[in-house]
């Protein structure tokens, strides 16, 4: 996500609209899709706070949960907006499909990196409803937003995946010109025309939709201590197989510590991958210059998923 900045004219401006997402730019929409009544008649804006456990990004919104499990049981999800700043605005909802890469970014189908392929994922955009698709809040104010899915009769068993994405709207500017204008006008002429980039800030979770049984299996392998920008951390591969993903918390464990000596929480391995470089700094009150040849770190993978608190896979990592 950016924010990029201003550059102004004496006059006149043309704007340009950039739109940034946590994971990846918006994707264009079709036209509004044929809801059920009582799905459709979404709660109007309410005030409150975002809970515990939403998640934010640059710029003032928020989402609660951080990620929609969609299965057999319930196929209809509601996610919270919450407008934390004072101000109000407008924010544009879409539901886009994109792609894990094996160093863990997750990219929109129209911009993949080179050699990425979408042969192994599972779209479920196609198979999503949501409402409404646009809402004005006031300043710390929320919105309900629901997504039901409808997959269909002969699905194959297994995890299908899109993202939804929250924008917001930048206001409107009375002053200014048009492309068109600035090309042909006095401005050009007179050298007078700048350019104002206004960013447009969000935030994307991702929306699982499963079908059917599903199977995981995972596993740790260690691979070192690496530095990086001055910070100790622990680097390690998810591995992954099977028809789901895995999601949930990493701790490392250092014998003698009571707490955990590093911790990363919400690491998802989807999919379309069979594993995941992740690196875990050494940080949570430790100080990593203690660590000395023969020390035993103990990895642990615990999902936040399926089976909550159930451990996935432990690897022990000896210091060099």
């Amino acid at each position: 996500m950016f924010k990029t900045p201003h550059f102004l004219s004496q006059k006149g401006a043309i704007t340009l609209l950039l739109a940034a997402i946590l994971a990846g730019p918006s994707a264009a929409q079709d036209g509004d899709l044929e809801l059920d009544a009582d799905f459709a008649a979404a709660p109007a804006a309410a005030p409150g706070g975002a809970p515990v456990g939403s998640v934010g990004g640059m710029g003032d919104i928020n989402l609660y949960p951080r990620r929609i499990v969609i299965d057999r049981r319930q196929r209809i999800a509601t996610v919270g907006l919450y407008n934390r700043s004072i101000s109000g605005g407008d924010y544009e909802i879409t539901v886009m499909d994109m792609i894990m890469t094996p160093d863990g970014r997750v990219v929109p189908l129209d911009r993949l990196p080179e050699g990425t392929t979408t042969d192994r994922l599972q779209p479920a955009s196609a198979m999503l409803r949501y409402s409404p698709r646009r809402v004005t809040l006031a300043g710390n104010e929320a919105q309900t937003i629901r997504i039901m899915a409808r997959p269909a009769a002969e699905l194959p068993d297994g995890e299908y995946r899109a993202h939804f994405s929250v924008v917001a709207i930048p206001p409107p500017q009375d002053e200014g010109l048009t492309i068109d204008e600035a090309a042909g006008g006095e401005a050009a002429a007179e050298g007078r025309i700048g350019v104002v980039i206004r960013p447009r800030f969000g935030i994307t979770i991702p929306v699982i939709v499963r079908v059917g049984e599903t199977t995981l299996d995972v596993g740790l392998q260690a691979e070192g201590l690496v530095e990086i920008d001055g910070q100790q951390r622990l680097a390690l591969v998810i591995t992954r197989s099977g028809t789901r993903s895995a999601y949930g918390d990493i701790e490392v464990s250092l014998a003698g510590m009571e707490e955990p000596i590093g911790v990363v929480r919400g690491i998802g391995v989807y999919p379309e991958v069979d594993s995941r470089r992740v690196t875990i700094p050494l940080t949570n009150g430790f100080d990593p210059a203690r660590l000395r040849p023969g020390m035993v770190l103990t990895i642990t993978y615990t999902d936040d998923d399926v089976s909550p608190g159930a451990v996935f896979a432990t690897q022990n990592f000896i210091v060099p």
